[in-house]
C-alpha cells in the first residue's frame, strides 16, 4: 500500500530526485551507464489500524487512503463523514478535497483534517508539503496510538523522499520505526531512504528483517534484488529477483529489474526478452519507457 493517488504519484516509479544517488527507482547511468530502471513501486499505504487499543477501530475505509481513526482522533460521527467524504475525493478531484481539508484545518479541525490535506497535497505532487502536514498530524496525536503515530509518520518519509529529501525522510523513518521497529513496510520504505546516505548495506539489512517478517512480499525481494545489484551481488540479486517473480509473475518493474540483472551478467538475450515483455505487459507505464530505453542502447551496443 502507499499514498500514490492521482496523476502525481510518490515518485516512485522514481523516488529520490537528484544526482548521483542511489535511487531505487531511478536512472542508474551512474553506476551501469545505459541501464534504466524504476525499482517496485512504494505501496499504496493505507494506514493500517493494527494493534491500536481502541476496540472500534476498522480497517481501511476507502481507496483514497482514509483509515478508521479511533473516536479519541477522529472526532465525532460528523467529523467521520467529512473525513471520508473528503477522503473519497482525493483519487478524483484532489483539488476540491484540499480546498475542503483547508477549510476544515481553519474550522479546528483535528487529525482527520490534517490527513486529508496530506493525502491531497500528495496527489496534486507537493510532496515535500505533505511530508509537513503528515509529521504534524503524527505530533497532534494522543499518547498511546504508537502503531498509528508511525505509520504517519512512515507516509511523512515516503512523502519526503518523493519530494527529493532523503535525508528528513530517512531521519522520521527513523523515528516510525522506534515506535513500531517490527513494520515491515515501515523498512522497506526506510531501504529505499538509505541509499542516498551512502547506506547500501543498511538498506540491505533493513529489507532481510522485513522479509523475515513477511515472506510473501514479492516488492522486498524486489528491492533487495536492485540493492545486490548496485553493490555487485549479481547471483543474489539474480535469486532475489527469482523470489520476487515467483510471488509476482507478472509485475512489469521486476522484470525489468530482471532484465538489467541479465544484461549485467552478459545474457542479453534473456534482457531482450525481459524488456520486450514490459512493454507488452504495461505500455506507457514508467516501466515500458525504461524498457524501451535499454532496448534503444542495447541495439546501438551490439551495432
Amino acid at each position: 500500500t502507499d499514498l500514490r493517488i492521482g496523476p502525481q504519484n510518490f515518485g516512485s516509479h522514481g523516488h529520490v530526485r537528484g544526482p548521483d544517488r542511489f535511487r531505487f527507482g531511478a536512472d542508474s547511468s551512474t553506476h551501469y551507464p545505459w541501464l534504466v530502471q524504476p525499482l517496485p513501486a512504494t505501496r499504496r499505504r493505507t494506514l493500517l489500524a493494527v494493534g491500536l487499543a481502541a476496540p472500534t477501530v476498522a480497517d481501511v475505509v476507502n481507496e483514497g487512503g482514509a483509515v478508521a481513526l479511533p473516536p479519541e482522533i477522529m472526532g465525532d460521527e460528523a467529523d467521520a463523514r467529512r473525513y471520508q467524504a473528503c477522503t473519497a475525493l482525493v483519487a478524483g478531484d484532489p483539488d476540491t478535497a484540499f480546498d475542503q481539508a483547508l477549510a476544515w484545518r481553519y474550522e479546528g479541525g483535528g487529525p482527520p483534517a490534517w490527513h486529508c490535506t496530506g493525502l491531497a497535497l500528495v496527489a496534486l505532487g507537493f510532496h515535500a508539503e505533505a511530508g509537513e502536514v503528515f509529521e504534524r498530524m503524527a505530533r497532534e496525536m494522543p499518547a498511546g496510538y504508537q502503531t498509528l503515530q508511525a505509520e504517519v509518520l512512515g507516509q511523512a518519509g515516503l512523502a519526503w523522499l518523493a519530494g527529493g529529501v532523503p535525508g528528513r525522510a530517512l531521519a522520521v523513518l527513523d523515528a516510525a520505526l522506534g515506535l513500531d521497529s517490527r513494520n515491515p513496510e515501515l523498512l522497506i520504505d526506510r531501504a529505499q531512504a538509505l541509499p542516498a546516505q551512502g547506506g547500501y548495506w543498511e538498506a540491505i539489512d533493513d529489507l532481510d528483517q522485513a522479509i523475515e517478517l513477511t515472506r510473501d512480499s514479492g516488492e522486498a525481494y524486489g528491492f533487495r534484488a536492485s540493492a545486490y545489484r548496485y553493490v555487485g551481488s549479481l547471483e543474489l540479486a539474480t535469486d532475489d529477483i527469482a523470489r520476487a517473480l515467483v510471488l509476482r509473475p507478472d509485475d512489469p518493474v521486476l522484470l525489468l529489474e530482471r532484465g538489467n540483472i541479465r544484461r549485467l551478467k552478459g545474457n542479453d538475450a534473456g534482457a531482450r526478452s525481459d524488456w520486450l515483455r514490459v512493454l507488452t505487459e504495461a505500455p506507457g507505464s514508467p516501466a515500458a519507457q525504461s524498457a524501451q530505453t535499454n532496448l534503444e542502447r542495447l541495439d546501438v551496443n551490439i551495432e
